[in-house]
């Protein structure tokens, strides 16, 4: 206000003494001051100008930004593999396989009694101990793999000679040596494995000869005295070709359920090959669920060359018919409840391991380089279906 009234008192001051055409000219500065200097013009108010458009746009925009690939690690039910101490200890690709990309983990032969026992009561346990311990510092569930079987038996049971009550004490004392040991740490075992040929008829088998097929109900009852909490699986192979063979097993578990022994589970081995239909597929996992129990696909592969044949050649059109097979075995297991997928697990990491391999094949979702194959996208293209 002081500014103003200095202004207009020069003003007055300064026009008694000018001429007409002065006064005029002393106006027209005056207008051109009030108009203010650069500095007046920074004291007002900012003028908030809209935001300046890029001059390029984002390729995509946030909503459209790539998601991660889904490993087997997100699966809605647990998948693993069969795996070999040696090869994870000394190979690091191999290793990485396995701590990537599985939840569980089956020793491929560390827990069979022919690489286990050396003798009635001597063991080897170097190789089972170390996988208990590398899946606990991996977060997975061990899968025991198996306590009584018809192969891979050491020479002083094959050799052994005793009555029938000395075979069942021979194997109830094999059975709590080796469940018991690892109480709380192998969260299940295959008990039994491959008791009953195609035909449905029990396989005549050195416990069966000895004992009865009673050794089956056993061998249950063996295991969950030495260990109660962990979940006890009826193995074997076939159920997705043979009928007979299927009832037989499902009879068996059906039975034994009603008569109080704990079985949870059945396993399906799922050694298949490429041409082993869906609908095959399905019908097998559906009728082991229907025995209101656990199901594993328990020892997975697929191969592609059933015939052997030795010019054999991976191509892109053989790719996608084994992908076809482990995305029907996917949706297979997918389509049973929740608190029935007990997982899949493969027989082992990759195609260069494989039991199949000494014949040209190629029956694994990683190859022999551990490189993802097409298998493994119809394996994680179920998952959100």
């Amino acid at each position: 206000m002081k500014k103003i009234r200095f202004t207009l008192t020069y003003m007055i001051y300064t026009m008694k003494k000018l001429s007409f055409l002065q006064i005029i000219a002393f106006l027209l500065l005056l207008t051109c001051a009030s108009c203010g200097t650069q500095d007046d013009l920074i004291d007002q108010p900012p003028y908030e100008q809209p935001e300046e458009r890029p001059d390029e746009l984002p390729d995509e925009l946030p909503d459209e930004q790539p998601q991660p690939t889904a490993t087997f690690r997100d699966a809605p039910y647990l998948i693993g593999c069969a795996v070999v101490p040696s090869l994870l200890q000394n190979n690091s690709k191999y290793a990485g396989v396995v701590q990537e990309e599985m939840s569980s983990i089956t020793p491929e032969n560390a827990l069979k009694m022919g690489a286990l026992s050396r003798g009635r009561g001597s063991y080897f346990w170097d190789d089972a101990d170390y996988l208990v311990e590398y899946a606990a510092n991996n977060r997975m569930r061990v899968h025991g793999h198996t306590l009584i079987w018809h192969t891979d038996l050491p020479g002083w049971v094959t050799g052994f000679s005793g009555t029938k009550e000395e075979w069942i004490a021979l194997m109830q004392e094999y059975i709590h040596e080796v469940v018991g040991r690892y109480q709380g740490s192998i969260a299940s075992w295959d008990v039994v494995n491959e008791a009953f040929n195609d035909d449905g008829t029990y396989r005549n088998t050195i416990w069966y000869e000895n004992i009865g097929e009673e050794y089956i109900r056993l061998a249950f009852e063996f295991a969950h005295e030495a260990d109660p909490t962990a979940i006890l699986f009826y193995n074997d192979y076939g159920m997705e070709y043979s009928m007979a063979k299927r009832e037989a097993i499902c009879t068996l578990v059906k039975d034994l359920r009603e008569e109080g022994v704990p079985v949870h589970g059945i396993g399906l081995q799922m050694h298949i090959d490429m041409y082993r239909s869906a609908s095959d597929l399905k019908a097998s996992i559906q009728a082991a669920a229907d025995c209101g129990v656990w199901v594993h696909v328990s020892e997975m592969d697929v191969a592609c060359n059933p015939e052997k044949k030795t010019d054999f050649t991976f191509t892109e059109k053989i790719a996608q018919q084994q992908k076809d097979s482990y995305q029907a075995m996917s949706e297979a297991l997918l389509s049973l409840p929740a608190h029935q997928r007990f997982g899949i697990t493969f027989w082992g990491v990759c195609d260069a391991h494989s039991w199949l391999t000494p014949a040209p094949d190629a029956p694994l979702p990683f190859d022999s380089n551990f490189e993802k194959k097409p298998a493994y996208e119809g394996i994680t293209g179920t998952f959100d279906k």
